[in-house]
């Protein structure tokens, strides 16, 4: 079956009363009646194993967990190590996970090291006797940096070290790092998956069943899990995740052009265009490159004058939902990255992140043209 047909018919639910949409099992407790596979809906729930079956299926993967939030989600994952492990990890990140990497992982003795993981020797400088994974992002967030999953898994391969692939922008309709052989992937569902801006939500999906039970353990103890409810929003979304990436795809080159032409724009930061540094490699192991755009403009005071002229999009964080947005790191998503740490990656005050949606585009590139020049 294909991954179009997939988002529509992925789901293991036979309703009895012949539901098309899955039922919301809006229950904290089943009673025994010979199937013991619902009791507790911390530890499953029927709406919540439909959508998790779906998310797997989209990765290709043999387990998946859904969680209350991506956050959620990665808390669950780093569980999986101890005291004096050794992480790698992407020096671009979302800023939420560098927050829980240096003020929670690290108080439990957990060690990360960061790097460009799109430079694969700087990686392998790194590699020590402790290291239990590398931790990536790719597109990461908010630089595009593309890194090369498939060199990465090589790498770890040799040292028995875990690949954690954060998927969240190009979702898996566009990019599968469990067939490229990364061993767990991360999304916050809250994106693309969800699509529409109105439910939080997680997913970790694994390559095993070991590792797959390993994340059921910690998830039904810690209790993050996805209620009933933004279960079924959540598989609701997917149903049109095919057309809404597509959509999204083609808008955000046509405005990557359009932003191209515009000599007040000094940077643009898009896997699509020829001149990104990781368009080729981003070719090869994905099928698209998103709707994810960042720009360094002239000055700050043209930053602030897009933020608040802009009319279409929404000066909002977040991302990959119907609605175009525009975020400024250094206030929303990054604001809790040390002040050199952002500056050194180029996140300043004249750095704006843009979520392409699935408007018109010629009414985007409108907007954005009137908010420049207006």
């Amino acid at each position: 079956m294909e991954i179009d047909t997939l988002c529509l018919h992925a789901n293991n639910i036979e309703d009895k009363f012949g539901s098309i949409a899955t039922p919301i099992y809006q229950s904290a407790t089943f009673y025994h009646n010979g199937n013991d596979e619902y009791s507790y809906s911390r530890l499953s729930n029927p709406t919540r194993s439909s959508v998790e079956n779906i998310v797997m299926k989209l990765e290709k993967g043999k387990s998946c967990n859904a969680f209350s939030s991506g956050m959620a989600a990665i808390t669950t994952v780093l569980k999986l190590f101890k005291k004096d492990d050794h992480i790698i990890s992407s020096n671009d990140l979302y800023g939420g996970a560098i927050r829980l990497f240096n003020n929670f992982s690290k108080v439990e003795g957990i060690e990360f090291s960061y790097v460009d993981t799109s430079n694969v020797d700087e990686v392998k400088k790194l590699i020590k006797s402790n290291t239990k994974a590398i931790y990536i992002e790719t597109p990461s967030n908010p630089l595009m940096q593309v890194t090369d999953i498939r060199k990465i898994v090589e790498i770890a391969k040799k040292y028995n070290i875990l690949v954690i692939v954060d998927n969240t922008f190009l979702s898996p309709y566009f990019q599968r790092p469990l067939e490229l052989g990364a061993d767990i992937v991360i999304h916050s569902g809250t994106k693309y998956l969800g699509g529409h801006n109105d439910t939080l939500s997680g997913f970790v999906v694994t390559n095993s069943i070991e590792l797959g039970e390993k994340i059921t353990f910690i998830s039904k103890t810690i209790g993050a899990v996805l209620s009933p409810f933004d279960s079924f929003l959540i598989e609701r979304g997917i149903k049109t995740l095919a057309i809404r990436m597509e959509r999204i795809n083609s808008n955000a080159i046509e405005i990557a052009n359009y932003l191209s032409t515009v000599k007040e724009i000094k940077k643009i930061y898009y896997v699509g265009l020829e001149s990104h540094k990781g368009y080729e490699i981003n070719k090869k192991q994905s099928s698209g490159f998103g709707g994810m755009i960042s720009i360094e403009v002239e000055s700050t005071e043209l930053a602030l004058k897009i933020l608040n002229n802009v009319k279409i999009f929404k000066y909002a964080e977040s991302l990959g939902g119907v609605d175009s947005l525009i975020t400024y790191p250094i206030k929303q998503t990054h604001a809790d990255v040390p002040v050199v740490e952002r500056n050194a990656r180029g996140i300043n005050e004249r750095f704006l992140r843009l979520s392409i949606g699935i408007e018109n585009p010629i009414d985007l590139i409108n907007d954005l043209r009137d908010a420049i020049y207006g």
